[in-house]
């Protein structure tokens, strides 16, 4: 299997950089045979991700399989707006954080923190562990604040959560690569994408040390509803976007005391 006939067959499967991904699959098969069943297996519309058993964020290759959400390249937003307003020695904390990909993020470009992360399902966290651990980070199994430990409560200075946000009935709407084969769970946000959201921001004050940020990703759409959660849970609160990668933050920050 020659590089032209794989461009060949993934452009007829739909992909737009066919070049590319054949490179990638090339440089990640370990034989002939293990070439074709990448192929095969991207051909059948596996995410190529899944396919190569990693995803590239933030310089970092973050690994994962099948049924851990994949880190968008839009979230690279919300890694830099955190790492703009953390500074050295802060207790960082990353809920929802599936594969781990944004702890580990601001665990390499920061250094010197103390990170926590904490997601519900256990094959993410298992995934997080290995992205996440090698850094110096803690990964905890549970639901949101739940995972955490209470010696931290109150004397968090950065909390990031990546929640599901896409509305229930808008998951049927999501490409294909979504919908087929990433988990349900750390897509539906409830029937107007906002459930896990709320909770997250209830509970954030008491575990945010004064004067303590809170960044949310969500969408354009979402971001006057996030934003008027964000204040009635008593925080100091502003939207950021960037066009260029369609990416939309909310940041609350904690009353000084």
């Amino acid at each position: 299997m020659d590089v032209k006939s794989i461009v060949t067959k993934l452009r007829d499967a739909g992909c737009v950089f066919a070049e590319d991904e054949a490179q990638l699959l090339i440089s990640e098969a370990n034989c002939k045979e293990d070439l074709i069943k990448k192929v095969e297996k991207r051909v059948a519309g596996l995410p190529l991700e899944y396919v190569v058993g990693w995803a590239h964020f933030c310089g970092l290759r973050i690994i994962l399989e099948e049924g851990v959400f994949i880190p968008r390249q839009r979230t690279k937003f919300l890694v830099s707006k955190a790492v703009d307003l953390a500074c050295s020695g802060d207790i960082v904390v990353d809920l929802c954080c599936g594969s781990g990909a944004i702890g580990a993020a601001l665990a390499s470009e920061l250094r010197e923190i103390s990170l926590y992360c904490s997601d519900i399902d256990p094959i993410a966290t298992e995934y997080a562990r290995r992205n996440v651990s090698k850094l110096g980070g803690y990964v905890s199994e549970g639901d949101l604040y739940e995972a955490l430990p209470p010696s931290i409560k109150g004397n968090v200075n950065i909390l990031v959560a990546n929640v599901p946000y896409v509305p229930t009935k808008a998951i049927e709407l999501l490409p294909s690569e979504a919908r087929l084969y990433e988990p349900n769970l750390a897509l539906d946000g409830g029937e107007d994408g906002l459930h896990v959201l709320r909770r997250v921001v209830e509970e954030a004050p008491i575990w945010l040390a004064s004067g303590g940020h809170l960044l949310i990703e969500t969408s354009e759409m979402q971001a006057p509803q996030t934003f008027e959660i964000f204040t009635n849970a008593g925080l100091s609160t502003k939207v950021v976007r960037n066009m260029e990668l369609d990416a939309t933050v909310v940041i609350g920050t904690n009353p000084t005391l």
